[in-house]
């Protein structure tokens, strides 16, 4: 049930009373007690009191209706329970003027006003198997607004239907804006929504016209002499929200009491701008609605940002600047000059954080300032006015000015907490720095916040990410638009114009930019398209953080593997490449996100370190006419010794196969005696010949053949071209000379076996995430880009004869073992619904790793990140030597 059900149930309970009635209603709004339990209550058949007004429903509630003194009658009843020995979850009595009620769990106690009972309903909520710390870690108070601002929202569109969306938006906005500051000591206390109860119609059909003048005296500075009482105790507000002119919006009575209840029924003091923002951003957009609550940036994900891209360079600076009054002036002057962009702000979650700790920061130097000097003068430094950003829906814009409105009002209160008296006045509001509504993509950065070479300005965000396949073609241009003229940029993700447009707005500046980002920019073929043309901006990334799950704080929250990365123009000796929950300091970071150069691994038509050459498996070309199913094979007895095991990707990681025609030149005349043959063939050729393609129609000419005739003398290694990510090592292993193996995998013909060890190895495995990259789930295999770069140490005669001896013992394994290999090797790295690898599967291949890993180091690597290390300075090693 939504916060508002449960809210707007008991609020109709409390306004239509039944004092006879009222604990049978109540106890129905929590769903979880049983209607036949009620039922029961309200007979007396469970009703473990005899006393009358009392009502005793086991282990849920002792409740007692009274008249007088509320207080002392709860006082006797809890010493009564106590006597009784009995433990009723809640204890709760009321005259229906005053409300006490206490959770014997917790032991929290509630005095209330009986009409403040809705607001309050959260407290009973472990009726319904929810504990109320459990629900508020949830932000209800952000929640209860969204839903409520959801309900107001589809209201007034239902009564607006010509209404423009950007006037129904700020009209909005302004609203919440009321709300907050009504409830929160910007306004006199609740003063919008009485005025709204006392000035207005019950239809609202005047509401309008009471709204546009209020609106627009907010706005009015020189109040006039004749100003009409109502509106004068409201004050001047600035700061531009109600500068543009409101539209008209038609009122009814739904929606009118929808925006009193928001006011009686929210408390609004207890909001986070940052979830709030992304909350209403989700409400006004269709397709993100049923993510309500779902989807807004934690805390903590936003500071992995911001803390080493400029928070944790302020803060080493202060605590060097204690005691010394000179570092602290200057520090807040520092602090005073630094501006802060997101070019894809949306709700303005970034910002907002970014802001209230800047804030926190200058409370600590002035309380250290007032140590030095005996002084607790607070002038307030920060403000709004440094802060931009960029966002394509103007909703969100909005929202972020609004947003900001409230973390700064916020941060007054928290001033107020820490120095008393000294309160930074919230109005007239400050004016908030430029948030241009666009397409960041398209928008001239510097026109928007201009900066010069010596200016601290700090870009950092969570823009769209968007592989190539989900972009449409509006976002292709705009990628288009920024990498002019340079090929292959298809598949590029969409924030990659992030990182180009953040490169080129902080070159040559002391400027610093920092995004989250999917991994799959420092993987495979992008990094050799991107990260040349942001290098060559003269940007070095200054730090980053390795693969991890970006979530929010929401319950149920789906994350996506990321990375962050920031980018510098100055230089420096330490970058710091962050690797699970520490940091090392390193002399720089790759694209791959590792401790090596900037090197980018690059496609090869020929192996660099291996003598052995893998191919693209057989690739028919043939209609289904030499491609034979299993089922078909009764069909070719005859001719059998025509037919061979063909096996690609899925038949060999699910322990299949099926059959092919493979006849040679000297034997086309034997094979086409047999009508099945000569059928065959003939839809083979007729497919060639019907081909747009100019290659195949030549294939025509020998029907009887694959497009691709390669087969071992010996055996084969096989290799697939796409394999789950979800498991800790692709499944590769050999086929015999009677297999022919299909082009939806790789091969490596009469290869020896250490070779084989090598490619199931742990080093190899971390060769193919990262430089082979991922389609969609799976891992992409390529010769050029993985196999032919993959570096391989020299390897003594006594090390080879290791690796074959392991890689035998694997093989061994999986026939004694029975299954297929997919059951064999799992998915145990999948988040959901994960199955194990086999386990001694998993050991035989962890003993493979430790002599692999001993070829190329002679000590223990301390993790992933040092083995691609290793790896991406062999790399560039080799290439550097080939000139």
């Amino acid at each position: 049930m939504a916060i508002t059900e449960y809210e707007d149930k008991i609020k109709d309970i409390v306004e239509n009373l039944d004092k006879e009635e009222f604990i049978f209603e109540f106890l129905s709004v929590y769903s979880k007690i049983a209607k036949s339990t009620i039922t029961k209550l309200r007979k007396g058949t469970n009703n473990l009191s005899k006393v009358p007004g009392e009502y005793h429903l086991k282990n849920k509630l002792y409740f007692k209706q009274v008249s007088g003194d509320t207080l002392q009658a709860f006082t006797d009843l809890v010493s009564k329970i106590s006597q009784q020995n009995v433990n009723p979850r809640y204890i709760m009595v009321t005259d229906f003027k005053n409300l006490i009620a206490r959770d014997t769990k917790t032991q929290e106690t509630i005095d209330i006003d009986f009409k403040k009972l809705p607001r309050n309903f959260e407290f009973f909520l472990a009726w319904n198997g929810i504990e109320k710390a459990d629900f508020e870690r949830e932000n209800p108070a952000d929640l209860k607004a969204a839903e409520r601002f959801a309900k107001l929202y589809d209201t007034l569109l239902k009564d607006n239907e010509r209404i423009s969306r950007h006037g129904l938006n700020l009209f909005l906005i302004r609203l919440l804006f009321c709300l907050f500051a009504e409830d929160t000591g910007v306004f006199e206390k609740d003063i919008f929504t009485n005025t709204i109860k006392s000035m207005t119609k019950e239809d609202g059909s005047d509401l309008n016209c009471r709204i546009q003048e209020l609106f627009e005296f907010l706005d009015t500075k020189i109040r006039p002499e004749d100003t009409p009482t109502w509106l004068r105790k409201f004050p001047y507000v600035n700061g531009q929200l109600f500068t543009e002119q409101h539209t008209n919006v038609v009122f009814s009575k739904k929606s009118r009491n929808l925006i009193i209840e928001a006011g009686e029924l929210i408390g609004w003091d207890k909001v986070n701008p940052d979830i709030l923002g992304s909350m209403l951003q989700a409400v006004a957009s269709e397709d993100k609605r049923s993510h309500l609550g779902m989807h807004y940036t934690s805390v903590p994900n936003i500071m992995k940002v911001i803390n080493p891209l400029f928070l944790d360079d302020l803060h080493e600076e202060f605590e060097k600047a204690k005691g010394n009054e000179t570092k602290l002036n200057n520090l807040l002057e520092r602090m005073r000059k630094m501006k802060f962009m997101d070019p894809a702000c949306g709700s303005g979650n970034f910002l907002i954080i970014t802001y209230k700790e800047l804030r926190r920061l200058e409370m600590d130097i002035f309380e250290e300032l007032g140590k030095i000097n005996n002084s607790t003068m607070y002038v307030p430094t920060i403000d709004l006015g440094q802060f931009y950003g960029i966002e394509i829906e103007d909703f969100a814009v909005d929202v972020t000015r609004l947003s900001l409105y409230i973390a700064d009002h916020q941060m007054n209160l928290e001033l107020k907490r820490r120095y008393g008296d000294y309160l930074r006045e919230t109005l007239p509001l400050h004016k908030v720095g430029d948030i241009r509504c666009g397409n960041a993509l398209r928008l001239d950065w510097n026109e928007i916040l201009p900066h010069e070479k010596d200016d601290e300005v700090y870009l950092f965000g969570n823009p769209p990410y968007l592989g190539a396949k989900r972009q449409n073609k509006k976002q292709r241009e705009d990628k288009e638009s920024i990498f002019v003229g340079m090929r292959g940029i298809k598949i590029l993700d969409y924030i990659s114009g992030w990182f180009m447009l953040g490169a080129r707005y902080i070159s040559g500046t002391k400027g610093r930019c920092a995004f989250v980002t999917t991994n799959s920019v420092c993987q495979g073929e992008q990094v050799g398209k991107l990260w040349p043309v942001v290098f060559d901006k003269g940007v070095h990334i200054h730090f980053a953080y390795t693969s991890f799950k970006w979530a929010n704080n929401a319950k149920n929250n789906a994350g996506v593997i990321v990375n962050i990365i920031g980018l510098s123009a100055m230089e420096e000796d330490n970058k710091k490449l962050f690797i699970r929950h520490g940091y090392k300091l390193v002399k720089n970071i790759s694209p791959y996100l590792t401790d090596a150069t900037n090197i980018t691994v690059k496609s090869t038509h020929n192996p660099l370190f291996i003598d052995y050459t893998m191919n693209i498996g057989n690739m028919p070309n043939d209609g289904n006419g030499l491609v034979v199913e299993k089922e078909d094979y009764e069909k070719f007895k005859d001719c059998s010794h025509f037919l061979r095991k063909y096996v690609g990707a899925k038949e060999f990681v699910n322990s299949d196969y099926r059959y092919c025609l493979w006849i040679e030149d000297d034997q086309k005349q034997e094979a086409e005696k047999y009508n099945q043959i000569r059928e065959r063939i003939q839809i083979t050729k007729e497919h060639r010949e019907n081909s747009r393609d100019k290659s195949a129609r030549k294939l025509a000419a020998t029907p009887w053949k694959f497009r691709d005739t390669r087969m071992p003398k010996r055996n084969a290694i096989i290799i697939p071209r796409v394999s789950s990510e979800n498991r800790m090592y692709v499944p590769i292993g050999v086929v015999d000379a009677s297999t022919i193996i299909s082009d939806s995998a790789m091969a490596i013909y009469d290869a020896p076996l250490w070779l084989l060890g090598l490619l199931e190895s742990r080093m190899h495995m971390l060769w193919l995430k990262n430089i082979g990259g991922t389609l969609g789930t799976s891992f992409r295999y390529s010769a050029g880009l993985v196999y032919n770069t993959f570096p391989v140490p020299e390897l003594s005669t006594r090390r080879k004869n290791e690796i074959e001896e392991l890689i035998g013992n694997i093989l061994d394994i999986r026939e004694e073992e029975g299954g297929t290999l997919a059951e064999l090797y799992g998915s145990p790295l999948a988040t959901k619904n994960p199955k194990p690898m086999n386990p001694r599967l998993l050991e035989a291949h962890k003993e493979l790793d430790k002599v692999v890993d001993r070829a190329y180091k002679s000590t223990d690597f301390k993790d992933d990140n040092e083995r691609l290390a290793l790896l991406l300075n062999m790399y560039s090693e080799m290439v550097n030597k080939k000139g």
